[in-house]
């Protein structure tokens, strides 16, 4: 490559080097010209540590990607990968030891990475409440994804307790409390009276006033996700004035959750937060052109809104869990109802958001595409026309044995195509990289052995299904399962190196298990 030639972007992507599988280091971020560098103060990264904990040296791998990538922050949301001692019953088996987020944390410092911490402390808070211990801040007792705001006393002194001990490992000045998707506000007979008397906003901004309250007393500043101040805004001035909020946005209208305008105009603070990863993505698949798509639209938003930072949030689950109760209600399990394929295979959307945050312009998608690939795999540029047709075809959700809003395609047409996206996909040999490239051949082959599964649940669903037809359609389910065993070994192999073998296991077997369950109820009849 001619040195006098070389583009910005094209040095990005050669300083930044390996992802996080390899353990490639770099003694430094690259250095932005002037030129490149725009006004959001804060450039970050969101990690979501709900499921899929990444091991403690993956952890330092992706620090440093990200800070080749030009990126100053990274908020941790641990949930119960936190090693909480004064509540031992809420961190779970791959939580980390205090030395190992000590030690992640000073090496984050050492790439000029302010590490914010992130406890959630209203919604989202089921690996909490699933524990009887906690049984009387449910807002409700078979949803037990809330805390009731009304409980003010019992709120405070477990969101102390928590936010104390979390704080205390972190030198951030921030401290991020959730606060999102709270959907069961107003909910429970007390909540529901308070409403009626003083409204939504003042139940809600009440109890995140508190947190803020205690997140302040410790020194921070707090920090949450906008969207409920943003719908329920009368009481937003209650909050202390050195809250932030972030402003969330997966590729819908400017106010989709309530008027950015005047947040912006207001006292606080505002980030802005696209998404790597959201609903409906899943296992089977990935909407790519939706979240390069959102980088090129919202990004250039946030910064005519005045936005002082930037958040790439990385959702690895809904948040939204089913849980199995036994006799009584009590809690067994908890269940996510959404799994994401691992962060492994999505390098190429943090490259796009990296650039998209430094530049003035709204992103140059087909540019963008068109350099990184030729950088990373060889590609020319057919090849990488010919590699995102295939990465990206046919990106449609199924309902009941249909293809979601669509009339004119059908599970089999999308079965078809989604075959021959694995054939071109697996005909490009990258000249380097091969690890990255292999994660979006496995991406797609999953999603072929999905299609193929549901086209077969499909006709054992349909009115004219007979017994005569079960030995053709339990041997197709056969095949299925038999593909489905080659693919739990590549997605261990592709993905043992920053998750535990433990836990990438169980996802094989709750991916499979639609697949083993059909099989089984059919067989038995034959």
């Amino acid at each position: 490559m001619n040195q006098l030639t070389i583009t910005f972007r094209q040095l990005i992507f050669l300083l930044t080097g390996i992802f996080f599988l390899t353990t490639t280091s770099f003694s430094q971020a690259p250095q932005l010209s002037e030129k490149s560098i725009n006004d959001f103060q804060v450039k970050g990264f969101h990690l979501d540590l709900r499921i899929q904990i990444m091991k403690p040296e993956a952890l330092h791998n992706l620090a440093e990607e990200l800070a080749g990538f030009g990126m100053n922050t990274l908020i941790m949301e641990y949930e119960a990968s936190f090693p909480y001692e004064s509540h031992p019953l809420i961190p779970n088996r791959y939580a980390y030891s205090k030395n190992e987020i000590r030690s992640f944390i000073s090496f984050c410092d050492s790439l000029g990475i302010d590490v914010i911490p992130m406890q959630q402390s209203f919604g989202h808070v089921e690996y909490i409440l699933r524990n009887y211990k906690y049984a009387e801040l449910r807002e409700d007792q078979k949803e037990i994804s809330q805390v009731c705001p009304l409980e003010y006393d019992l709120n405070k002194k477990l969101f102390t307790d928590l936010f104390t001990e979390m704080a205390a490992e972190h030198p951030s000045e921030y401290f991020h409390i959730g606060g999102d998707e709270t959907y069961l506000l107003g909910h429970c007979d007390e909540c529901k009276e308070f409403v009626e008397e003083n409204g939504k906003s003042n139940l809600y901004i009440n109890h995140i006033k508190m947190l803020c309250d205690i997140v302040i007393d410790l020194g921070k500043r707090p920090v949450l996700w906008a969207d409920i101040a943003l719908k329920y805004p009368e009481a937003i001035g209650n909050l202390p004035k050195e809250t932030v909020f972030i402003d969330w946005n997966y590729g819908w209208k400017l106010n989709h959750f309530g008027d950015v305008e005047k947040l912006g105009a207001s006292q606080y603070e505002v980030w802005g937060a696209p998404s790597l990863r959201s609903s409906p993505d899943n296992y089977f698949l990935s909407l790519w052109d939706k979240h390069l798509k959102n980088f090129h639209d919202f990004i250039p938003a946030g910064r005519s809104l005045g936005y002082s930072g930037m958040i790439l949030t990385s959702w690895s689950t809904s948040g939204q869990y089913s849980t199995l109760f036994e006799a009584r209600s009590k809690i067994i399990d908890l269940s996510p109802i959404r799994i994401v394929y691992p962060l492994t295979a999505f390098r190429i959307l943090i490259a796009a958001y990296a650039e998209a945050i430094i530049i003035e312009n709204p992103l140059d998608i087909n540019s963008f595409l068109i350099d990184y690939c030729n950088e990373r795999f060889g590609f020319n540029k057919k090849q990488t026309k010919e590699f995102w047709s295939a990465l990206t075809t046919t990106p449609n959700e199924l309902l009941n044995g249909n293809v979601y809003n669509e009339n004119t395609l059908n599970i089999a047409m999308m079965l078809d195509s989604t075959r021959k996206a694995v054939k071109t996909l697996k005909k490009f040999k990258p000249v380097q990289n091969n690890a990255e490239y292999e994660h979006f051949i496995l991406m797609m082959e999953m999603r072929e052995n999905y299609l193929h599964f549901n086209e077969l649940e499909r006709r054992a669903n349909s009115d004219d299904f007979k017994s005569v037809q079960l030995p053709q359609l339990l041997s197709e389910l056969e095949l299925v399962m038999e593909k489905a065993k080659r693919i739990d070994k590549k997605y261990i192999l592709l993905n043992k190196d920053v998750y535990y073998t433990s836990e990438l296991e169980l996802e094989n077997e709750s991916r499979n298990l639609p697949v083993n369950l059909l099989y089984n109820r059919l067989n038995r009849i034959r």
